[in-house]
């Protein structure tokens, strides 16, 4: 397994030759709050896994036996000028749009607390595992500002405008089981089996085509939003792009033969 530290508080591991990589939440002594040099860190780390092509799957994981991510680092944000704060903005929305944009499939295997911008991270990905440890929740109006990674366009998106909105504006926290049952979270697992659950789910699907996934993942998140119509154009540039690769071609080969297939990636 090999290791590759951004910063001090990220963390990226490469899961042997099976395309799955662990992008890893790790400043413990503060359950794993977003400070700006956290941000930063995360976004550098999402870049450099976005641009490896051995890269199949991505997992979010936690280092913290409490906490996924707490949010943002309000104690960093308490010493900040109106200024200062404006400065951080795109560095902090750097490392949403960080996890949100990688071109692979992304998981979040999340136990404990994920609340404000952590359960953002989670929201940023894919999937999201979770363990009945789990608690999350978006309370940004309780202290004055709005879910500001994401949140108030990713959770309409999985449960619909109503529920997001009751969430949004109570800033009320949702335990494991009744967030699986809202769509909060896609799959509960028993407390300490997130992380687990999480990279067998991912190499599940780096079994799968690279091409294909990445071009799965482009069609899911651009058809997002459009008329029917437009989606299925959508659907089509990215069938194109896939029709004549090399994966296609070892794809089809390898069914007819009866063998698992050798994915060149192109």
């Amino acid at each position: 397994m090999g290791e590759e530290r951004f910063g001090e508080f990220v963390l990226v591991r490469r899961h042997g030759d099976q395309g799955v990589a662990e992008l890893v939440l790790d400043r413990p002594k503060a359950m794993n709050a977003v400070s700006t040099e956290m941000a930063r860190s995360v976004a550098a780390a999402c870049a450099a896994l976005g641009g490896d092509q051995g890269v199949r799957v991505v997992v979010l994981t936690s280092t913290h036996e409490r906490a996924f991510c707490v949010g943002a680092d309000l104690k960093e944000r308490n010493s900040l000028s109106d200024a200062e704060l404006l400065r951080q903005r795109p560095v902090a929305r750097g490392a949403y749009t960080g996890v949100l944009e990688l071109p692979v499939p992304t998981i979040a295997a999340v136990h404990g607390f994920a609340l404000g911008g952590g359960f953002e991270l989670a929201l940023s990905c894919d999937l999201i595992v979770a363990d009945r440890t789990a608690v999350v929740g978006l309370p940004e109006v309780s202290v004055g500002v709005i879910p500001g990674g994401g949140g108030t366009q990713l959770l309409p998106r999985r449960v619909g405008a109503a529920r997001a909105s009751e969430l949004i504006f109570t800033a009320r926290r949702v335990e494991a089981e009744e967030a699986q049952r809202l769509g909060l979270v896609d799959q509960l697992v028993e407390a300490g089996e997130d992380r687990e659950a999480a990279l067998s789910l991912a190499a599940r699907i780096a079994a799968n085509s690279p091409v294909g996934l990445r071009a799965a993942k482009r069609a899911l998140r651009l058809g997002q939003g459009l008329d029917l119509r437009a989606g299925l154009e959508v659907e089509d540039a990215a069938w194109r792009a896939v029709a004549f690769s090399g994966d296609r071609a070892e794809g089809v080969a390898a069914f007819n033969e009866r063998r698992a297939p050798r994915w060149p990636g192109q």
